[in-house]
């Protein structure tokens, strides 16, 4: 019951884990990467798709990502998609492909970069301490209904707790590196 309960945990957090790493992957660098639109839907005939089922996406130089629709008619949606996000790019459109450049980013929005990337780690942090909790809480329910005993939630919670720790430590560690990656000029 108490290792259901810790696998249960476990497994939640990391999804939790991946769901921040997703988070970072969506904000930009100064490199062009096709992960910065995994967030992204367009409006595509009533109801919102994401851009990876619209369109491929390359980037061919290290500032520049060409899109390719997959449907010439999703073309204006894909490209108001970009617009409205938080991105800060203007997409171009030559009747096949949009081509969107990335402008150099200055120190201000790369710092700005970096609080945003530090608050989705955090929001990440709290995740996983919301899914210790309520294990933690499950595990005292059964001591109390009797179901196990006090050294075996005392052992589980110690099991809990270095679990937890190490799925904090990949947070901490993916924001060092996305920081690192922001400062790189």
């Amino acid at each position: 019951m108490i290792n259901q309960t810790l696998s249960e945990a476990d497994t939640k957090m990391k999804k939790a884990v991946e769901v921040t790493r997703e988070d970072f992957a969506a904000i930009r660098t100064g490199r062009a990467n096709p992960s910065m639109f995994h967030k992204l839907t367009a409006d595509y005939y009533g109801s919102p798709t994401p851009l990876q089922q619209l369109a491929s996406f390359t980037a061919p130089e290290p500032r520049v990502i060409i899109i390719s629709p997959y449907d010439a008619s999703a073309m204006s949606a894909i490209e108001k998609s970009i617009r409205d996000s938080d991105l800060g790019v203007n997409p171009t459109d030559d009747g096949r492909t949009i081509r969107v450049t990335l402008p150099e980013l200055t120190e201000e929005r790369r710092r700005d970069y970096i609080k945003m990337a530090k608050s989705k780690a955090e929001d990440g942090r709290i995740a996983i301490r919301n899914i210790r909790r309520t294990a933690k809480q499950a595990m005292d329910k059964m001591e109390k209904d009797g179901e196990v005993g006090k050294d075996d939630v005392t052992g589980a919670e110690k099991r809990l707790d270095g679990v937890t720790k190490k799925h904090v430590d990949e947070i901490d560690e993916m924001l060092k590196h996305k920081e690192a990656e922001l400062l790189e000029v």
